[in-house]
């Protein structure tokens, strides 16, 4: 059996949503069972922002999670909030970009990404989230990575469509940053 719990987390404007409408797109095309629960602070840009996504090869008896599998921290606020649910055994992704610790936690595998770097490095300044994304699929494989585009599309509903091969750049090189770990 298959089933994978996600929560992702950061602030408005970063991405945090649309990476689990992305995990959500990418496995209802994939045949999969998927919930997707997002929640944000009443602020645009900004406030606090994170959403719970589930994929899963069987019905899903609830879209809430105490202790997902794995947890995208995208700031310091998010990683201080989110480590102690990650499950034991769990895995905790940092962006070292804007947290500025490593995981505390030992029971736990932790990966810090220097997100911003990496998006910088391949032309795409506001493209830190892509950078996480690319890293989640590579250590999940909830996915088929060669399939990004597709689900890109279907997330961002035609939308940056001109940025495509930066974001999907971006992807690859959270991916390639998670091989040379």
């Amino acid at each position: 059996m298959m089933k994978k719990e996600f929560l992702i987390a950061g602030f408005g404007g970063q991405g945090v949503l649309s990476m689990g409408l992305f995990l959500a797109y990418g496995g209802i095309a994939e045949g999969k069972k998927v919930t997707y629960v997002p929640s944000y602070g009443a602020e645009m840009r900004g406030g606090t922002a994170n959403c719970l996504v589930i994929l899963s090869d069987r019905d899903i008896s609830s879209p809430l999670i105490s202790d997902p599998g794995i947890v995208v921290a995208m700031n310091q606020p998010s990683l201080a909030k989110f480590e102690p649910v990650v499950r034991p055994g769990g895995v905790l992704l940092i962006n070292s970009s804007l947290a500025h610790r490593p995981a505390e936690r030992q029971d736990i595998t932790s990966y810090s990404i220097p997100a911003q770097e990496i998006a910088n490095q391949v032309g795409l300044p506001r493209g830190a989230n892509m950078v996480m994304l690319g890293a989640l699929l590579e250590i999940s494989k909830v996915l088929d990575f060669a399939a990004s585009e597709d689900y890109l599309v279907k997330t961002f509903r035609g939308k940056y469509l001109n940025m495509m091969p930066l974001n999907l750049a971006a992807m690859e090189a959270g991916a390639q940053f998670i091989r040379n770990f």
